[in-house]
């Protein structure tokens, strides 16, 4: 659904995007991870035509993408971090509105508006836009970015700012458009993109370092972490000064990834020096551990 190559921009003398590459299968939920200021909005804003890319080329739907020309946006629905609505109307109201500014038919309009406005949870809501909390904003972005049945629908840190239950609304109503729309979302919340994404693309340094589905990413980085606690402090100390890639974490609780040392290396350990474990525990590697990974290489 959306294809990037070779894509570079800067701003003076700051390179922002260094070669980025990128495929968004079609109906995926993609998750576009990166730190602050790491080109996440760039990208976006060059995708909808916004900004004009120093070089490389961008396909939506299998159309090039041209700056100032934006005919690939037909395809495109956008929410922005910080949506903005007109305050004196109400959610019925905008998306009226929207529906007569695109030229479509009234009846398609109000059913459109009702089909979306329970969708996202706000077809009993009869208050104006400037008294809707950050998380029904939000909503009704959804709602306004889906009004034309988009094949893709790119939304720029969708959860950044909410609390835990508007985060849960948002996320719950991109799981329930998939079968609909291809999503493309960024974020440095990893923890959401765990919970929805089919596929992920790790953004550093102006280029995507790893990107394919999260699971056969996770398989890929797995970087086995295993928790020891020892029955006493004597076996805990033994147990430091043969590995020093073993951490204490608390206690008698020791913790090491096979990186450095394996955990064949350390039960060979144990059984030859007759050192009890309380609990030998593995840890499945988190979206946290292996972003930091892939960053750090």
């Amino acid at each position: 659904m959306l294809h990037i190559t070779n894509l570079h921009k800067s701003f003076g003398d700051k390179d922002v995007l260094r070669g980025l590459n990128l495929s968004v299968p079609e109906h995926s939920i993609y998750g576009f991870i990166g730190k602050n200021g790491s080109g996440k909005t760039t990208t976006m804003k060059t995708v909808l035509g916004l900004l004009k890319s120093d070089a490389g080329e961008i396909k939506v739907n299998g159309e090039s993408v041209c700056y100032g020309q934006t005919a690939t946006n037909r395809y495109i629905g956008y929410l922005p971090d910080v949506p903005e609505f007109y305050p004196f109307m109400t959610a019925p109201e905008y998306l009226t509105f929207c529906g007569e500014v695109t030229g479509m038919r009234k009846s398609d309009i109000a059913k459109r508006s009702e089909e979306l406005l329970t969708l996202v949870g706000l077809a009993d809501e009869k208050h104006r836009i400037r008294g809707f909390s950050r998380g029904m904003k939000q909503r009704l972005g959804i709602a306004q970015a889906l009004f034309n049945r988009p094949k893709l629908l790119i939304c720029d840190e969708p959860t950044s700012a909410l609390d835990p239950i508007g985060r849960k609304e948002i996320l719950d109503i991109l799981l329930a458009i998939r079968d609909e729309t291809t999503v493309l979302f960024s974020t440095h919340i990893l923890s959401d993109v765990e919970r929805i994404c089919t596929d992920v693309a790790f953004l550093t340094g102006g280029v995507v370092r790893v990107c394919g589905k999260l699971s056969d990413i996770k398989s890929k980085y797995r970087s086995e972490g295993y928790i020891l606690e020892a029955e006493n402090v004597e076996d805990m100390l033994k147990l430091l000064q043969a590995f020093p890639d073993i951490k204490q974490i608390g206690g008698n609780q020791l913790v090491f990834r096979e990186n450095g040392v394996t955990v064949f290396d350390v039960l060979h350990f144990l059984t030859d020096k007759h050192i009890r474990l309380l609990k030998l525990e593995r840890i499945e590697p988190t979206l946290e551990s292996l972003f930091m990974e892939v960053t750090e290489e």
